[in-house]
């Protein structure tokens, strides 16, 4: 079986990371569409796993956690009248829990915004965690059931409740992607005795910005966004992985897997792209 050079594939990657979209890529390196999507699909694949694996054991005392929307194929509104829409078209949620010290990024989940979901993305960062952790999430109520039935006591758990205006009635075309402005938040105790100077979920929505902006399929108002559900989640299986060890952190001058202690050198971006090689020896042995 034909297969890219390792350079063009980290060339290939690299712009990706860098949030380009696949036609651009095209357009920069020469691979075409197809091999371009067979090796997201092939990555996310191997870097799902790897993360699956290696972040264990973290040690996190403040954990922050959010939500990024982002839709697949269309946006709600367009659903009724799309043709051929594919299951689980229209929105879609990106998960996201994140170290306060180290800034790993210790668990993400993609799917919808509902109980059910909070129950496997809190059950899944649970399981990579050591230590009693303080955890601060929005106000999403779905945390609050999911959390309990995961923790039960043994955690220390608020909200970040925010408050909004009305978007402003500015006059303007683009009143329409203007969002509220906040007028506060507070932080509201749910279990344990969370300290209140660390009620915040700041690093988790400043992540939010990088996630955005180093994905093509997560920027607004673009034509960039995943046609199929299955890429959507291989994206930031290579995203993750690439931030956690590949990437050094301005605050830090590391990694974040390398502050949190579960990586003892940088990664270069070659080192991201040859986790597919070894998925697939793995795979045929």
């Amino acid at each position: 079986m034909n297969k890219l050079p390792i350079a063009k594939r980290v060339q290939v990657i690299s712009a990706l990371m860098e949030g380009a979209g696949v036609n651009a890529t095209n357009r920069m390196t020469g691979v075409s569409k197809p091999t371009i999507l067979k090796l997201v699909a092939d990555l996310g694949t191997a870097g799902a796993a790897y993360h699956d694996k290696h972040v264990r054991g973290v040690k996190a005392r403040r954990i922050q956690c959010d939500e990024i929307w982002s839709f697949n194929y269309c946006k709600d509104v367009n659903l009724a009248k799309a043709k051929a829409a594919p299951e689980k078209a229209g929105s879609t949620w990106a998960w996201t829990a994140i170290e306060a010290q180290s800034k790993l990024m210790i668990s993400y989940w993609v799917g919808d915004r509902d109980g059910e979901t909070a129950l496997a993305f809190i059950g899944d960062m649970a399981s990579r965690i050591v230590d009693r952790p303080q955890v601060t999430t929005d106000g999403l109520a779905s945390y609050v059931g999911a959390i309990e039935e995961i923790f039960g006591d043994d955690v220390d758990f608020a909200q970040l409740i925010k408050t909004y205006t009305e978007t402003p009635d500015t006059g303007r075309t683009e009143k329409k992607y203007s969002p509220g402005v906040c007028t506060g938040c507070y932080g509201k105790k749910v279990t344990g005795r969370p300290d209140a100077r660390h009620v915040s979920t700041s690093f988790v929505e400043s992540n939010n910005q990088k996630i955005r902006q180093h994905n093509r399929r997560f920027t607004r108002l673009s034509s960039g966004h995943s046609k199929k559900f299955e890429n959507h989640c291989h994206h930031p299986a290579i995203f993750f992985l690439f931030y956690n060890f590949a990437r050094v952190h301005t605050s830090l001058r590391m990694s974040p897997a390398m502050a949190a202690g579960i990586e003892t050198r940088l990664w270069d971006i070659e080192d991201v792209v040859r986790l597919m090689d070894a998925e697939e020896v793995k795979q045929g042995a």
